[in-house]
């Protein structure tokens, strides 16, 4: 494939952003090489600046689930953006979407537009504090929850352990606010003093180190000694979220948040997150409570039509199956192409959420997600890259499947796996 003008313009963005990019996994430096820049998105397809053509299962990290640059949602945009870009009132549109929300969420009560998954998260552990009066949270090893500093922390190893910051820049009196779990172990639950927490932040669907189920039986004892010790269960489904069923992990595990993180879907490829739960919980935040939150943009009237548009399509009867089926379609193939190589994967699904980890044992944990080869996997992505396939460019991101692929998709995707693995 042709990379010419990309490579141009990696070496000009090297000289305007730190690594190149704006974001780090953009960087490629989980697969190696340089990236290509995208000129332009339509369907289940990317085409990069030189012209070449990629199926995309990144979907821009988990948004377009109807698939780049949807007609209904580019309308809603353009004529939301005709009456206005930004108000800094109130506008209607928000309660349309809040209604759309709180239908797929009964935990929900009441919510809050923000403008990010960070700024989700951030602001829910702030208000749990500010509601229990209490200062430690508890978090889960690998478990990714946005950039704020309380949650840029190590895990332990095993048990529970505070541990010390992931990145500088963090003072350390954060880390020693926050306790680091093991996913999927009940025992270590029990090591815990929950009387003196104020929240558990857990991905009911962990995706940033790859995809990793966890058992009933562990989410169930979770929300138990949370309910039992006064702590609040903050369920951060920024990444989950309409992606695995209409009401989120929550309606896959049948459980009940106190409050819960949303984003990326919501705002239909345009910035937006939101949290929310139970009404005496939300109702904490200013200017009713105690506990400061604001954001100048939060409820823009562009995303929040995005948002609308996208989810109105999304809840259409079908769509859910159609998902799931196209997803299974995928990753049976995937798995049967690796087999026939001889290539050892450990394949991973939920809803429209899949991940293929480069290991011949299971997946349950951070730990065991560490083990999976990432150079081979690096490989694989470049050899799908040139196949004119885009996968996530680490083993420890997910893939997404779209609404917008088709069976003809999957099938050029499976045979350049065939081809991909073979040339591993």
């Amino acid at each position: 494939m042709k990379r010419d003008y990309s490579d141009k313009l990696w070496q000009e963005a090297s000289q305007l952003f730190p690594g190149g990019v704006n974001s780090p996994v953009r960087a490629f430096r989980g697969v190696g090489g340089t990236p290509f820049f995208t000129q332009r998105a339509s369907g289940a397809k990317l085409w990069d600046v030189d012209g070449n053509e990629y199926i995309d299962y990144v979907g821009t990290w988990g948004p377009a689930i109807l698939g780049h640059a949807h007609p209904k949602v580019v309308r809603a945009v353009q004529e939301a953006a005709r009456e206005g870009t930004s108000f800094g009132t109130p506008n209607p549109r928000e309660i349309r979407l809040a209604q759309l929300v709180v239908e797929a969420y009964p935990s929900i009560e009441k919510l809050r537009f923000v403008n990010s998954g960070t700024e989700a998260t951030m602001s829910a552990i702030r208000l749990a504090r500010g509601f229990t009066k209490r200062d430690k949270i508890v978090k889960f090893d690998g478990c990714y929850h946005g950039h704020a500093d309380s949650l840029l922390v190590k895990a332990g190893s095993g048990g529970a352990t505070f541990d010390v910051p992931d990145s500088a820049g963090v003072p350390a009196d954060f880390a020693r606010n926050t306790l680091t779990l093991t996913l999927n172990d009940v025992a270590g639950l029990q090591r815990v003093k929950w009387d003196e927490i104020a929240c558990v932040i857990i991905e009911p669907v962990p995706g940033n180190m790859g995809l990793i189920p966890l058992t009933p039986e562990f989410l169930q004892a979770l929300r138990q000694v949370t309910r039992d010790s006064g702590a609040l269960l903050i369920l951060d489904e920024v990444m989950c979220g309409f992606r695995v069923a209409k009401g989120g992990a929550q309606e896959l595990y049948r459980l009940k948040a106190d409050l819960t993180t949303l984003g990326k879907i919501i705002g239909g490829g345009l910035p937006v997150g939101a949290f929310g739960g139970r009404a005496e919980i939300m109702d904490c935040l200013a200017p009713t409570g105690p506990v400061y939150q604001a954001g100048t943009l939060s409820g823009n009237p562009l995303a929040m039509a995005a948002g609308i548009a996208t989810l109105e399509e999304l809840f259409k009867p079908g769509n859910y199956h159609k998902l799931d089926v196209l997803t299974t379609q995928l990753c049976d193939g995937l798995r049967g192409a690796a087999a026939m190589a001889n290539v050892p994967v450990y394949q991973t699904r939920i809803g429209s959420k899949f991940c293929t980890f480069f290991t011949d044992q299971p997946v349950v944990d951070y730990a065991s997600a560490k083990r999976s080869d990432t150079k081979r996997y690096g490989k694989f992505f470049h050899a799908m890259l040139e196949r004119g396939v885009y996968l996530a460019p680490s083993q420890f991101e997910v893939g997404f499947m779209s609404l917008a692929h088709t069976s003809e998709d999957i099938e050029k995707t499976i045979h350049a796996a065939s081809e991909a693995f073979k040339q591993l």
